[in-house]
């Protein structure tokens, strides 16, 4: 059994929370932040008109934030876009790729994603990069070829040297009342394990953190938590509430 690093607790809050919203909830959370000691990761994905409001909120705190998407350029006439150089300055440390959402939504791309990766990268923000499949695609055993079709192309501009996340999200159990079993979260896992150590070598793959993304409630947490290869949550709708953010965070206490 691998040895897991500090274990990573990612909150996505899509579009919700406003800059004050933000400020109440981040300022109340970082009450418990003593509780959590070295053992967990605190991560906020926040949407973009939050940013400024959060770099203030978390500036010298040991919580790292973040932005949902970042353009692949530093800047330039990309209208509506985030600029990775921009996040950079705010002091941001890292930036959420190729989620679910974006790829169903807005149409991204895998060699997007890769661009996107080798910008964040060159200006020393921490991608984290997502894959996963939709239940038409497990359902008819897909799952392995697609996962690792889109890790392999989205890394396909990498540094390996610098530090990135992976994050597993199982399409079909994200908000449609269907739950992945840890068997399931944790076979899915160590394929992406395995292939990056087929990318990188054993070391560098052992060394990143996967996560998981699939619905991850207080409910399910701790015997997600407990699977070897899981060294984390990426967290949607319970990150939006203090008491179950909190509850998920402790699992591992």
């Amino acid at each position: 059994m691998r040895k897991k690093q500090c274990f990573v607790v990612a909150a996505n809050w899509k579009m919700f929370k406003s800059p004050l919203e933000s400020e109440k909830f981040l300022n109340e959370f970082m009450s418990f932040q003593k509780d959590f000691s070295n053992k967990v990761q605190n991560l906020f994905f926040v949407p973009a008109m939050n940013l400024a409001a959060v770099a203030t909120i978390l500036k010298g705190t040991p919580i790292l934030w973040g932005a949902q998407n970042i353009h692949y350029e530093s800047e330039g006439a990309f209208t509506g876009e985030n600029s990775p150089k921009v996040l950079k300055e705010m002091g941001a440390q890292i930036c959420l790729i190729g989620h679910s959402e974006r790829r169903t939504l807005f149409f991204e791309t895998d060699e997007l994603c890769a661009k996107k990766v080798k910008a964040a990268q060159g200006l020393g923000l921490a991608p984290m990069i997502c894959v996963g499949e939709s239940l038409s695609e497990r359902k008819s055993g897909k799952t392995f070829q697609i996962i690792t079709e889109q890790l392999r192309n989205s890394l396909k501009l990498f540094d390996p040297k610098k530090k990135f996340y992976l994050a597993y999200e199982p399409v079909w159990a994200i908000g449609t009342g269907q739950v992945a079993t840890s068997k399931e979260a944790q076979e899915a896992h160590l394929i992406l394990r395995n292939e990056l150590k087929d990318i990188m070598g054993e070391q560098g793959a052992d060394a990143t953190p996967i996560l998981y993304g699939g619905s991850v409630k207080p409910e399910n947490a701790q015997e997600l938590s407990d699977q070897d290869q899981i060294d984390g949550f990426l967290i949607g709708g319970a990150s939006l509430k203090i008491e179950s953010l909190v509850q998920i965070a402790k699992v591992k206490i």
